[in-house]
């Protein structure tokens, strides 16, 4: 169920399935955070809150309070509104095992195999490193929801800043067994900008130009692309397509491994 909500904000979007529900709020330039909420235990989590202001104006106007943040991974504009919004609500704070000296104040921390509950949701944890060497992500089969953070984005991964093409590459993999209904909610609002490469990689890939067509008409109004669906994501998303036979072809790599594909098309983009 979509619902567009007026706001003094841009927009926020609300995705409410049986058990729970996700909240789309944009804050700073083009990032994303999400407010979780468990319906039966009304418990409530924000997934990566870049800033504060924006998750208390969409807390207040639902009289919510807010129990934990998550963090994805440690860069500040995924973890900025931290401080202020456990003040104010006494939040505990949770994220990455591994980065636990780049996030202030964890009260918890998780990995791969672990599971983390907001309320009965139980969100299994995934190791996916590359963008930063301890990025993590959820994914919440009750409403069927991946937070992917900087990993997977729509038509796009993060940048490397921390691992390798071959990291990403595997830690990619990991989201594909998910089924193919996963709403994927990424960290940043890139979709246009990584429509326009795909289209360079797969310029013949009809779901790809349908899909480019779409974006451009949500951009047009100022709606945001996320989240996408799992499975446009396998049909279009170039850097999840890196073994598939058609892009070997069109980059000229016929034969080459999947990994040196990704590298391919990694740099390219980096350059694009």
């Amino acid at each position: 169920i979509l619902i567009v909500l007026p706001q003094q904000i841009n927009y926020i979007l609300r995705y409410a399935m049986a058990a729970g529900e996700v909240i789309v709020i944009p804050c700073l330039s083009d990032n994303y955070t999400y407010l979780v909420r468990c319906h039966r235990s009304e418990v409530t989590a924000i997934i990566d809150p870049g800033e504060a202001a924006p998750v208390i104006a969409a807390l207040e106007e639902r009289d919510w309070n807010l129990d934990l943040a998550i963090n994805t991974h440690h860069h500040h504009d995924h973890i900025g509104g931290n401080a202020e919004l456990i003040e104010k609500y006494g939040a505990k704070l949770l994220g990455p095992a591994a980065e636990t000296a780049r996030i202030p104040d964890m009260d918890e921390t998780c990995a791969e195999g672990d599971q983390v509950l907001i309320g009965d949701l139980e969100g299994k944890v995934f190791d996916v490193p590359g963008h930063t060497s301890g990025h993590i992500a959820f994914y919440f089969p009750a409403i069927t929801a991946l937070f992917s953070g900087d990993s997977l984005f729509a038509l796009g991964c993060g940048r490397l800043f921390e691992g390798t093409p071959e990291q990403m590459w595997h830690s990619l993999q990991k989201f594909r067994g998910l089924p193919a209904s996963t709403q994927v909610y990424c960290g940043h609002e890139y979709t246009q900008a990584n429509a326009n490469f795909a289209k360079t990689i797969e310029p013949d890939n009809p779901i790809l130009t349908a899909r480019c067509q779409d974006i451009d008409g949500l951009r047009a109004r100022n709606l945001p692309t996320i989240p996408s669906r799992l499975d446009v994501e396998l049909a279009t998303n170039p850097f999840l397509r890196a073994d598939d036979p058609s892009v070997a072809e069109a980059l000229g790599m016929t034969g080459e491994s999947p990994v040196a594909i990704f590298t391919e098309i990694r740099k390219r983009k980096d350059n694009f």
